[in-house]
């Protein structure tokens, strides 16, 4: 390895342009068989999950891409339904492709009260369902469902059951640390943030364009 790598270094740059593009060359035609064996093509389900900051950031990320491809975006807010967000500035600028429902009513240790938490859960959840089953909306965000699943305030069950009925080509995002293992194993696509370095821990505030 290491005399592959002092002939390497010893090569001109001319020398190592060629070799690259070669290599490149390689890669690609390994790429381009790769992509030519995937054919089918169907709405996901998408999970964003784990201890990380960027569940949400990087769900709004996939819609705002929805609507730049004139799709139209269902979004429901399952806890933040009192805050001010810079993203719901921007969803309301689009009024035609998108519905926007902030449902929730806060963090569950802010409203200290269960009984009111399940009833707002529940409300969001049939918000959700509407647009998760109907015919005019390509994309739909439960944004931090996977919270209220958490506290076991909805049946992951009857979650499951509408993913399993909605029309083939419609996305559905749903966010939110702890993930519960049952949508984990339902859904398409998985990612799990893990935090490394957060500046909350050092004294660092919530503040507006990063967390809002």
């Amino acid at each position: 390895m290491a005399e592959k790598s002092e002939k390497i270094k010893n090569l001109s740059e001319e020398e190592r342009n060629v070799r690259h593009a070669e290599k490149m060359k390689k890669k690609k035609a390994a790429r381009d068989k790769i992509i030519a064996t995937k054919t089918v093509e169907k709405g996901l389900t998408i999970i964003h999950t784990g201890k990380g900051k960027g569940k949400s950031t990087a769900a709004f990320g996939m819609v705002f891409r929805a609507i730049g491809n004139g799709m139209k975006v269902g979004v429901v807010q399952f806890v933040k339904g009192k805050w001010g967000t810079g993203e719901r500035k921007v969803l309301e600028a689009f009024p035609d492709q998108v519905t926007l429902a902030t449902m929730g009513e806060g963090f569950t240790w802010e409203t200290q009260d269960r009984q009111r938490d399940i009833e707002a859960a529940r409300q969001a959840w049939e918000r959700a369902r509407e647009m998760i089953l109907d015919d005019k909306h390509d994309m739909v965000l439960c944004d931090e469902l996977n919270i209220v699943l958490r506290y076991d305030y909805l049946p992951v069950e009857e979650i499951i059951d509408v993913l399993r009925q909605k029309p083939e080509m419609k996305h559905v995002i749903i966010t939110g640390r702890n993930a519960k293992d049952e949508l984990i194993e339902f859904a398409d696509l998985v990612t799990e943030m893990e935090m490394v370095k957060h500046p909350f821990r050092s004294g660092v505030k919530a503040q507006v364009g990063i967390e809002f």
